[in-house]
């Protein structure tokens, strides 16, 4: 570009290359190569004759002239590097331990008082300077250090637990407890204190200890932390502390107190001490003053307590009769309301005490069938059959009852109206856990001969199969299916899907044309993608662009058009990715949808821009339309005209019609940009 200013104005000359220099040569011969070599054997190949990397040779120092010059050019080297980035801590650290290496501990430590004067906050440099230390035996010096990392970083954990373990290692055991005195101070997390309880324990401490559980609950007063203080007491056989220690939780807390854990804790105690009275009045305290909602663990923990040491009678009297007596009176106003029917036997499940109430129950939810043979009264309704034969299955252990509801289900279902392939295809799943092959067959059979939707059922029949590797009979299946739905494309695709994973490509291909042949499809576009991305993944590019053309012949859809176009340029054949946007302008320059030919050209321009060159450019920029406002009347249902709406429309170059509106308002556009350059 060059730029020439003549009395205030500026000239702009593009230097355009010659028209014959940006055309590519096109490649005569597109076929196969005898030989196919894989990027995989070229990679192999290359790493095998690249040549050994040359190793640096070992330098023998000899004498302290050439040790000193040795570390001259190391310590310059490093200099150099931190002077470059001081802020890098890892180059700090290989200096220091070059300099340890060499026995030189005076430039270590200057070096490590160097780097935290750059970044004291970062952590590793504080652990590795007193590491070096330590390792050295400089044990007051390393104490130096870890005093001042704590003083400054006190909320850094790692460093006090370096600290201490220090001293703990060193038998310094006040030093080490002073230390986690001053951490204290800062009110850590719970680690720190676990941490400092533990080193108190294993030296016997018990009483330190105690006092320092008393800290922390006031410093953390949380549930968990006052369970595991009452522990501790009970562990060292304090159990009128442990019992005080819960029940000034429970004083201390006031509202946070209503947690199931805690009165759970606390009544487990009691029963360990075998004091059942005090438990049973802990549980019974806790169910009246916590939520029901949320005391589903303490319901149940009570319920096993009272198994073991009360009256069963009792406990199922005290916990589960008055939710019967909700349930019962929700249900005498409306028998069929299948949500209370749903809590009721959750109900009669969860206390797992009497099989036969269990049964009852269900057997009476079900005895409410729904009124009228409508599919959206029964949704609800057929999952009290689900959960009753999940419920002898799995939690009866009684499969022969489960299998007879299964059946009971099925006989009800108007199967003629409407069908749960759902119930199916449970029930073959049943079959199948009880090592029943022939009896999930069977299901399945039944279920094709008389379900009105049968995809479902044919595609888990089928995954039945293929999981079995009965690959013959999914085949059989699947000839069914496409029997029953010739148009379900879905079906189509799945079935050349699992020839091609059987590396049947010529199988895989006559299915594809049986399904484009079929004269009625329900959504040929899966179809038609999903047999062109086959051909492409099998390299074969010509067959691909026979069916791009073959589907153009069909519909001559936009995005059609624009995979044919993406097609070409994915093979690098530009010429041909142009020659197809060429066409498929021409093709759409009849369609009254304008929208499309936008839609075309936007995209063409697009590729242009990425792809192609200036000219080609410049060509689909001469074809870009014009956009303008146009109005039309707007109709009422009765057909009469109330007002008018503005929409847009596009006006494209080749168009030959202009409209007398369209040259007045280029007219108008001109003079006013004339006006605002003047």
């Amino acid at each position: 570009t060059e730029e020439c200013a003549t009395e205030g104005s500026l000239r702009v000359v593009l230097s355009l290359p010659l028209p014959n220099m940006s055309r590519q040569t096109s490649v005569k011969n597109k076929s196969a190569a005898p030989i196919q070599i894989t990027a995989e054997q070229i990679l192999r190949e290359a790493a095998e004759r690249q040549a050994a990397a040359p190793k640096a040779p070992k330098q023998k120092i000899t004498d302290p002239e050439e040790l000193q010059e040795y570390r001259l050019r190391k310590r310059k080297g490093y200099e150099d590097s931190v002077r470059r980035n001081k802020g890098l801590s890892s180059t700090w650290l290989k200096y220091a331990a070059f300099e340890e290496s060499q026995r030189d501990f005076e430039r270590a430590r200057s070096i490590y008082e160097r780097a935290l004067n750059e970044d004291y906050r970062n952590p590793m440099l504080w652990i590795k300077y007193a590491e070096m230390e330590m390792r050295n035996k400089n044990v007051n010096s390393a104490r130096n250090i870890w005093d001042r990392a704590v003083t400054l970083l006190p909320r850094m954990s790692q460093l006090w637990f370096k600290y201490t373990y220090m001293e703990d290692v060193l038998g310094n055991f006040a030093g080490a407890r002073q230390v986690f005195e001053r951490w204290m101070k800062w009110a850590p997390d719970e680690t720190a204190w676990y941490a400092f309880i533990k080193f108190e324990m294993r030296l016997g401490e018990h009483a330190r200890a105690r006092s320092i559980y008393e800290r922390f609950v006031l410093v953390h007063p949380l549930v968990k932390i006052w369970i595991k203080y009452a522990r501790f007491e009970h562990k060292l056989g304090e159990s009128e502390n442990a019992r005080a220690v819960y029940e000034k939780a429970v004083q201390y807390l006031g509202e946070d107190a209503n947690d199931e854990r805690l009165f759970i804790a606390f009544a487990q105690f009691e029963e360990q001490c075998k004091e059942f009275e005090r438990a049973r009045v802990i549980y019974k305290y806790a169910l009246d003053h916590i939520a029901k909602q949320d005391a589903q663990d303490l319901y149940q923990t009570f319920t096993r307590f009272e198994k073991q040491h009360g009256d069963r009678a009792g406990i199922e009297d005290v916990i589960l009769s008055k939710r019967r007596f909700e349930y019962e009176e929700a249900l005498k106003l409306n028998p069929r309301n299948y949500d209370v029917w749903f809590d009721y036997v959750r109900l009669e499940e969860l206390g797992g005490l009497d099989v036969a109430k269990t049964r009852e129950v269900y057997e009476r939810a079900i005895a409410n069938v729904p009124p009228a043979p409508e599919k959206r009264l029964w949704r609800r309704y057929i999952y009290l059959w689900i959960n009753y034969a999940l419920y002898e299955e799995l939690m009866a252990g009684d499969p022969v009852r489960a299998r007879e509801v299964y059946k009971q289900c099925l006989g009800l279902v108007p199967t003629k109206k409407f069908g749960f392939n759902k119930i199916w295809i449970m029930f073959a799943n049943f079959e199948i856990r009880q090592k029943s092959l022939a009896g999930a067959r069977s299901v399945y059979g039944n279920a094709l001969g008389m379900s009105l939707k049968k995809d479902k059922i044919f595609q888990s029949y089928i995954q039945l199969e293929h999981a079995l590797g009965e690959f013959d009979r999914c085949r059989t299946l699947y000839e069914k299916h496409l029997q029953w739905a010739p148009q379900s494309c879905a079906a189509w695709t799945r079935f050349a899907q699992l020839e091609r994973d059987l590396g049947e490509s010529d199988r895989a291909r006559a299915i594809y044309e049986l399904a484009a042949a079929q004269p009625q499809l329900d959504m040929p576009e899966m179809l038609w993608k999903s047999y062109i991305d086959y051909e492409m993944s099998e390299q074969e590019y010509d067959r691909a662009r026979l069916l791009y053309r073959r589907l153009l012949e069909r519909t001559q859809h936009v995005k059609v058009w624009l995979s044919f176009a993406q097609f070409e340029a994915s093979i690098e054949n530009i010429e041909g990715a142009r020659e197809v946007y060429e066409e498929a302008y021409g093709a759409l320059k009849n369609n009254e949808s304008k929208e499309e030919r936008v839609m075309l050209v936007e995209a063409w321009r697009d590729w242009e821009v990425e792809r192609g060159d200036k000219a080609g450019v410049e060509a689909v920029l001469k074809r870009m339309p014009k956009r303008i406002i146009k109005r039309r009347p707007v109709q009422t249902e009765d057909g009469t005209d109330t007002q008018l709406e503005e929409y847009y429309d596009y006006i494209f170059p080749d168009e030959q019609t202009v409209t007398p509106a369209l040259k007045l308002l280029e007219m108008a556009h001109k003079w006013k940009k004339q006006k605002t350059v003047d």
